[in-house]
């Protein structure tokens, strides 16, 4: 499957020119130059670089805050901080116990925040997105974590531990050897957009706007069960149907989501 294409443009603001030049060269976005203020732009949405980073924006009159990618301040510090630990649900579902971390591939990655907390808990984590303009966010999200990381070696450890690929879930399990087996695959995929758009907060508007549904999620489960070594953990809103219509091993139910476990074996007691 190819990777989706993407119209957004991406402008800078002053002094962002040559930066914004290499994003979009890297991944493949129209790169208008240098622009005052993006609310002004002729365009729904656009791709903002400036010293804050890289950022969704709204146009138009009283558009929605920027929506950007950072594991350094905000909920990612403060979940990284007081989340939870590894009682957290998200930590149950792939497996997370005393002595045991496994290497999890996310193939839904998102902005890698759910990465991000199993990262802060010792796992490996890599990060699989194929829209680009997603994957952009999440690869200046961790660039500039890597830089704040200078000077935090709590934060350092983390970043150390997560890697990306901008490419196609399917197509990147199909490239796996034996050995690069994942002990666990991790599945978040986009849900179809619900009819109150009231119910959904402002990043998944937008994702929903841009993205769309992950309209071949019911496919990437058989073949996630088929590559991973132990389990497969799908988060899904509370009351979704299963993906793919599989039924889990164990449910793990919440207010607003829950996670579908699916084993596979027994998680050694000492895997790290």
């Amino acid at each position: 499957m190819a990777l989706p294409d993407t119209h957004i443009p991406l402008f800078a603001g002053k002094g962002f020119e040559e930066q914004a030049s290499a994003v979009a060269a890297a991944f493949g976005f129209l790169f208008e130059g240098e622009a005052a203020e993006p609310q002004h732009l002729d365009y729904p949405f656009v791709l903002w670089l400036d010293d804050t980073g890289l950022s969704v924006r709204q146009t138009g009159r009283r558009p929605m805050g920027p929506i950007r990618c950072d594991f350094v301040a905000g909920s990612a510090r403060h979940r990284r901080l007081y989340g939870g630990g590894k009682s957290q649900a998200v930590a149950k579902a792939v497996g997370v116990r005393e002595r045991v971390r496994p290497c999890i591939a996310d193939l839904t990655g998102g902005l890698g925040s759910d990465a991000f907390v199993l990262a802060s808990l010792g796992c490996r984590v890599t990060v699989v997105e194929r829209h680009p303009v997603i994957a952009a966010l999440l690869a200046d999200g961790l660039a500039r974590a890597a830089e704040a990381a200078r000077g935090d070696p709590a934060l350092a450890d983390i970043t150390s531990r997560i890697s990306y690929f901008i490419a196609d879930g399917h197509e990147w399990l199909a490239s796996l050897t034996d050995a690069e087996r994942p002990d666990v695959i991790y599945l978040d995929p986009m849900f179809p957009e619900r009819r109150k758009s009231a119910q959904v907060n402002k990043t998944m508007q937008v994702f929903q706007h841009l993205v769309g549904a992950d309209a071949d999620a019911d496919e990437l489960l058989p073949k996630s069960l088929a590559v991973a070594r132990y389990r497969v953990a799908v988060k899904r809103p509370a009351g979704a149907p299963w993906l793919g219509n599989e039924k889990p091993g164990l449910v793990m139910e919440g207010k607003s989501v829950r996670y579908d476990v699916y084993p596979l074996q027994k998680i050694p007691d000492d895997l790290r």
